[in-house]
């Protein structure tokens, strides 16, 4: 018989009984549309965070001191660092401290919580900050000490009830002591929480200051790392080898610090997402199985239903490996639909959940032509047990079954 032919009875036996070949089709189209949605979510989240990466950009990297070694007071990060680093290495653009304290803030009577990051002026320009109201920190605000902070959207709405809060007045400091501080500008808190860290969630306000006042309200601030910016992209590993070598001179020490670049981070970051991803369509792929499991007991059904029908066709001369493709023909099938099925619908709902979870799915070719490939192979797979089952039948048997 005829490929043709045997795919023309393959659909006729398929569409003959509607509900059990949907029934059958369920987990298939379950599962391959589970796949699609996690994976084109995960891509798309993927695409969305190391685009913000790369607009912090690919030129920048950290120094901190290390955490598996003793490290001294005279190892320790200072502002002199700072500026040597902008003087010394040509190749560096930018360079900014930061340091972290946790602290009090009071807006009027009231007393909050804050973490306080201090920084200097260059840190404006290697990070992804956006300032939405007033301004950042300048030169003059590093040089004087000023009394001066920013704040992000979210702790300007719990300390004044709204947004535009620049020019009024904070008091900041610790449960001891507190000063007097001029907000100058307000900061998007995506990017700016970002700053704190894992910390920031925990704190109803963050605050930046200019780092030498941060020195002046409070005890042993201690640069916790400091960022640097190279003009391009390829003078990131000498300007990383020169900074190292400028404070191990600097500070008299050796294998003190540790270096961090941008690039290292989107490609591990990117490494740990792919792993996430595909567990994740595993454990969605699991229920392809139940679903392959569907289309043999199905297959197994139609065996017994059309024995009368294979013993005819056997006795008109059809062969072991007619009956035995037209069976796989049949399962491949349900497999294929349900997979088309599952497509459109993973497609579907990746772009309606989407949305809300503020990511643009990303369905590539591959993932599609993946997920059909897996859902052929499910078929063929769970059909085969059946089809050889058919295949075997002795015909005169098979005649004689009511």
């Amino acid at each position: 018989m005829y490929i043709k032919e045997l795919i023309k009875v393959a659909i006729k036996s398929i569409f003959s009984n509607k509900l059990r070949t949907f029934l059958t089709m369920l987990g298939i189209i379950i599962g391959i549309a589970s796949v699609i949605t996690i994976v084109s979510l995960g891509e798309g989240g993927k695409t969305a965070i190391l685009g913000e990466f790369e607009k912090i950009g690919v030129n920048i990297f950290s120094v901190r001191p290390r955490t598996d070694v003793e490290i001294t007071e005279s190892d320790r990060l200072t502002v002199k660092d700072v500026e040597m680093i902008r003087k010394r290495v040509s190749s560096v653009k930018y360079a900014a401290p930061v340091a972290q304290k946790f602290g009090l803030v009071k807006p009027g009577k009231r007393t909050k919580r804050a973490l306080f990051i201090a920084t200097d002026f260059d840190y404006g320009n290697v990070s992804n900050l956006k300032i939405v109201y007033g301004r950042f920190l300048n030169e003059r605000d590093i040089l004087l000490g000023r009394n001066v902070v920013l704040i992000d959207r979210e702790s300007a709405k719990e300390l004044f009830g709204y947004e535009d809060c620049v020019g009024q007045t904070i008091k900041v400091g610790s449960s001891t002591s507190f000063d007097t501080a001029k907000i100058i500008g307000v900061i998007d808190s995506g990017s700016y929480r970002a700053l704190g860290g894992a910390a920031a969630d925990q704190f109803p306000v963050i605050a930046a200051m200019p780092i030498t006042y941060a020195q002046k309200i409070f005890d042993d601030v201690t640069i916790s790392q400091i960022y640097v910016m190279t003009y391009k992209s390829d003078q990131l590993d000498e300007a990383t080898s020169q900074v190292v070598r400028l404070l191990e001179l600097r500070h008299h020490n050796k294998d003190k610090y540790k270096t961090e670049n941008f690039v290292n981070f989107m490609e591990q970051f990117e490494r740990i997402l792919g792993i996430f991803t595909t567990v994740m369509s595993a454990i969605a792929a699991i229920s392809l199985l139940v679903g392959g499991i569907g289309v043999m007991n199905i297959m197994l059904v139609a065996v017994t239903e059309r024995t009368r029908e294979i013993g005819i066709r056997k006795a008109i001369g059809a062969t072991q490996r007619d009956i035995l493709v037209q069976f796989l023909i049949e399962a491949l099938l349900i497999s294929l639909i349900g997979g088309s099925v599952g497509t459109l619908l993973g497609y579907l709902l990746a772009n309606l959940v989407g949305p809300f979870i503020q990511i643009t799915p990303v369905v590539s070719l591959k993932t599609i032509l993946i997920a059909f490939v897996f859902s052929s192979a499910v078929g063929i797979f769970f059909g085969i047990y059946p089809a050889k089952r058919a295949a075997q039948l002795d015909p005169i048997v098979a005649l004689r079954y009511e």
